[in-house]
């Protein structure tokens, strides 16, 4: 059977004669009620991640009949069929641990069943990543679909948005300032519809990340998931994919080193999730392309933070939609984009924004002269303390600490810092660095979104609202603070930041880029000689567990395994 076969003929389950497998295949399939019209159209399947544990995917059932609807007037015939669903709430250890178990998952079930095309419906923080990469990696016709931001709450006349304002009442709850029943009143009112974090989260970072690479239509990280260009979207979105199968447009020709530029640019534009170098690493390495920490540092140079959105500024996802969306962000850095950029509608990134209805005026998108933030929103730090790199969301940090030197608060695992962190007898001052190790990719496993060091509850008590805070792993994109996070290599891992003591004087200088332990390096010698990796994760002897603990790479290279990446050059 030649490669180019179609349909119902693709990928056929070999039983050592052709003719026969098509005709085992088609008789079992026509159980399902299809005619053989519809049998010899051609296939798009649907990644259908909906799930009874994901609220973010609560309206996947009604995308997935939009995109059947698109499909079947484009003459052809839609299958969904089930992908593992990641929901960041109830992904125990974390959703990272379990982002490229459904990246294999997507991969292989793309690649195990006939289709021509696929559409991807992803939401929560890792299922877009994660489907990107499955999708690259099969390379085979893709386009996403996002399932949208949620709207927002309301309490006592204030406006409440997760997850952003989730961390923003905890911490008055946890400094006294509101009491038990009133923090269980605002629970309620947080996540008041279905959809992703209405804030300028991981969600809605790859969202727009990804509609500025090219993989999604025009217009579609924005929509919420209650309005009805939503289901238009996804409508359109099936409508589509039926070209992109007929016209054998791949992923591999969307997603390019140009249009990864565009994404990370896109990235500091928004003021987005540090989640966003990550997943956006893992991606491009699944087609041998690369996320370079320092070519990003000097992008953010000159791309300034525009996005008014929580945690950096004051509006909400529904906001940016009807201020204009990805479009409007645009528009004040094209100057700065490749253009030339295919996408997955048929035409270049240049050739969609100008096609666009013009802007109005509104405060959400700032523009270049007068940005929300001078620089783009991470800054990429190196130094002793992290040669391979770490990254700190500089606008959502308070500037005052930028520059800081202060004494080592030193917790060695989640367990420690749980135990300690609020104890009335923790040696620490406002002016102290906090530092956790082994919650990176190995040490946690699956580098949580621990980085988001709580302040210490007696200085939460005394007014305290922000501290430097240090660590291996991540913090969700809807946190804010001087946070400095991905720490590579990680400490479970024999990094730097393992060697580090109580006591010990640590540097910040974002200006320079530079984060250092002020230790000299014979002492970091001895310390390094006497240092013992920390005990083997139970279970880390059979299974996943396993498989990611012997394969994972550092964050740098987007925690992916080492034997997903593409080995060569796309």
């Amino acid at each position: 059977m030649s490669d180019d076969q179609t349909g119902m003929k693709k990928g056929l389950t070999r039983y050592g004669d052709d003719a026969f497998s098509l005709f085992l295949r088609t008789a079992f399939i026509k159980a399902m009620g299809y005619t053989d019209d519809a049998l010899n159209r051609p296939i798009i399947g649907i990644a259908n991640t909906f799930s009874g544990y994901n609220a973010c995917h609560k309206n996947v059932p009604d995308l997935v009949e939009a995109i059947k609807r698109g499909v079947m007037l484009a003459g052809g015939l839609p299958v969904d069929f089930p992908t593992i669903s990641i929901h960041e709430s109830f992904a125990h250890p974390t959703s990272m641990f379990l982002r490229n178990l459904m990246s294999i998952d997507a991969e292989e079930m793309i690649r195990a069943q006939p289709m021509d095309a696929v559409v991807l419906i992803g939401g929560c923080d890792k299922t877009v990543p994660a489907l990107l990469m499955g999708a690259a990696s099969a390379n085979v016709p893709a386009i996403l679909c996002v399932t949208g931001p949620m709207g927002t709450g309301s309490h006592k006349g204030e406006r409440l948005g997760a997850c952003t304002d989730c961390r923003r009442m905890w911490g008055k709850f946890r400094a006294g300032e509101i009491d038990e029943a009133e923090i269980e009143d605002i629970s309620a009112k947080l996540v008041p519809t279905a959809g992703t974090c209405g804030v300028m989260g991981t969600a809605s970072t790859m969202a727009l990340m990804t509609e500025a690479m090219g993989m999604m239509l025009p217009g579609g990280a924005a929509i919420p998931a209650w309005a009805s260009d939503r289901l238009r979207h996804a409508e359109e979105t099936g409508t589509r994919a039926v070209t992109l199968a007929k016209e054998k447009i791949t992923p591999d020709q969307i997603i390019t080193q140009a249009s990864v530029d565009n994404a990370m640019k896109t990235l500091l534009a928004i003021g987005g999730s540090t989640n966003g170098i990550v997943h956006m690493a893992a991606v491009a390495g699944r087609l041998g392309l690369k996320v370079d920490l320092d070519a990003f540092d000097k992008m953010g140079r000159e791309v300034p933070t525009l996005v008014n959105l929580k945690p950096n500024g004051a509006y909400y996802m529904e906001d940016l939609w009807k201020a204009g969306g990805l479009t409007t962000i645009l528009r004040e850095i094209e100057d700065l984009l490749n253009l030339d950029c295919p996408t997955v509608n048929g035409k270049t990134l240049g050739e969609n924004l100008a096609a666009q209805p013009p802007g109005w005026d509104q405060d959400v998108v700032r523009t270049r002269v007068a940005p929300l933030y001078p620089e783009g929103g991470m800054v990429v730090l190196r130094g002793n303390l992290s040669p391979n790199g770490a990254i700190l969301k500089q606008s959502a940090a308070d500037q005052g600490l930028l520059v800081h030197e202060g004494r080592a608060v030193v917790f060695e695992n989640l367990e420690d810092l749980a135990n300690r962190i609020d104890s009335p007898d923790l040696d620490v001052t406002a002016d102290d660095v906090l530092v956790l190790r082994n919650i990176g990719p190995k040490g946690a496993p699956g580098m949580p979104e621990a980085g988001y060091i709580p302040i210490p509850k007696k200085l939460a008590a005394q007014g305290v609202k922000d501290m430097v805070r240090i660590s291996d792993g991540r913090m969700s994109g809807t946190a804010f603070g001087t946070i400095i996070l991905h720490v590579s290599p990680e400490s479970a891992d024999g990094g730097p930041l393992a060697l580090v003591q109580n006591g010990d004087r640590i540097k910040l200088d974002t200006p320079n880029r530079t984060l250092n332990l002020l230790v000299d390096d014979t002492e970091m010698k001895s310390r390094r000689d006497a240092w013992t990796p920390p005990p083997a994760h139970a279970g880390s002897d059979r299974g996943y567990l396993k498989l990611y603990l012997d394969t994972v790479n550092q964050a740098e290279e987007g925690a992916d395994f080492d034997f997903l990446r593409a080995t060569g050059e796309a």
